[in-house]
């Protein structure tokens, strides 16, 4: 971005997400299922970005399924989506059932000991529930044995109002892995012993695995916030966010001086270095030391030094005058430097770089 638009704020950082590009992301995905139903995931705060926002953008586009991690979670977001769904992928906590039922939350159940407690509480009167069965993530979900039982004993499953059965690609952002072609005829399989309700299998990226993998609903997340769901071809999604920090002090540095913790970066020759009020409490993360970019006035700057709680410094020593001074803004996200750019930088994923960014930023929406 060559040139930066920021509002008056007295912040030395502005995180600006564009709700319509989230929106335009959610069709975009809409599309590629070429009919099938498209739901949401808008767990950790919508990925870092705020599920509030994020969840009342996608239902005014039509979105009536949401899927979060936790009970917390749900009962934040009923009171933004109305009576649109909302699916707890945690499964059921114990003791506390009467929570589902009293904010309307379905929760994903994993186990035959939580499929034996939801029976219970429900006490002869089926409340909604969704099934997760595990196809090689060995994380939630009905291992093989169970999901054997339950092919023996069927009657195991009478008594509750199966919304969707669901499992998980482990390996759908791998493009020549052979796992998720094992896992669908896994989940194949578990749709034969569980038929009821929908099959909903596919994330972000195993929606461009093409229609085997959409079944009847898709759950994408961080493709809906911009993240590249096919790393190996360009991203077909928009990017949402942009990233921008003010510089808050200039210094001239000389040979030999070093910059930040443990002098782990010395100056070979002068150099100005800028100081911008960012660091890993905003999210921006640690790893990233010595090895990010950022870009000042459409000049590409390296991050110099280690990243500290709340202050990093770049070398603006290329920058031409006019465009460098205190004041100016970097741009540490944006057109020229993706949250994929960063996160390769810190040898992460976008999943990461979108879920830690901080609550001190001053947060724009756009529409």
């Amino acid at each position: 971005m060559t040139d930066i638009s920021v509002p008056e704020t007295h912040a030395s950082a502005i995180l600006t997400i564009d709700l319509a590009a989230i929106v335009e992301n959610y069709r975009t995905l809409q599309k590629q299922t070429q009919g099938v139903e498209c739901a949401a995931v808008v767990k950790a705060n919508g990925y870092g970005l705020g599920a509030e926002q994020v969840g009342g953008a996608l239902l005014g586009a039509g979105c009536r399924k949401f899927f979060v991690a936790h009970l917390d979670e749900g009962i934040d977001l009923r009171a933004v989506v109305g009576d649109a769904e909302i699916h707890i992928l945690g499964g059921l906590v114990p003791g506390v059932e009467d929570v589902y039922r009293q904010h309307k939350l379905v929760p994903v159940l994993g186990s035959l000991g939580e499929i034996a407690a939801w029976k219970a509480y429900a006490d002869g009167s089926p409340l909604p529930c969704d099934i997760h069965v595990d196809t090689g993530m060995l994380r939630l979900g009905l291992p093989p044995a169970e999901l054997r039982q339950i092919a023996d004993h069927p009657q195991l499953m009478s008594g509750l109002e199966i919304r969707n059965v669901i499992s998980h690609l482990a390996a759908a952002d791998t493009i020549h892995s052979p796992q998720s072609g094992a896992q669908l005829r896994a989940f194949k399989e578990a749709r034969r012993i569980l038929p009821q309700g929908q099959a909903c299998f596919a994330n972000s990226s195993g929606i461009f695995w093409g229609s085997p993998y959409h079944f009847d609903l898709v759950r994408p997340g961080v493709a809906l916030y911009g993240v590249n769901p096919t790393p190996d071809s360009a991203n077909p999604m928009r990017p949402t966010v942009e990233l921008q920090a003010r510089i808050v002090q200039l210094r001239d540095a000389r040979a030999g001086d070093t910059v930040g913790y443990g002098a782990t970066y010395k100056v070979k020759e002068s150099a100005k270095i800028a100081t911008l009020a960012v660091g890993y409490a905003d999210g921006y993360l640690r790893a990233l030391s010595g090895k990010a970019f950022a870009y000042l006035g459409g000049h590409r700057i390296p991050l110099v030094g280690r990243v500290s709680m709340d202050l990093i410094t770049f070398d603006v020593s290329q920058v031409p005058h006019p465009l460098c001074h205190v004041g100016a803004w970097v741009e540490l996200i944006g057109a020229n430097h993706k949250v994929d750019d960063l996160a390769r930088e810190a040898d992460t994923i976008g999943y990461e770089v979108l879920t830690s960014l901080g609550s001190r930023y001053h947060r724009v929406y756009k529409t």
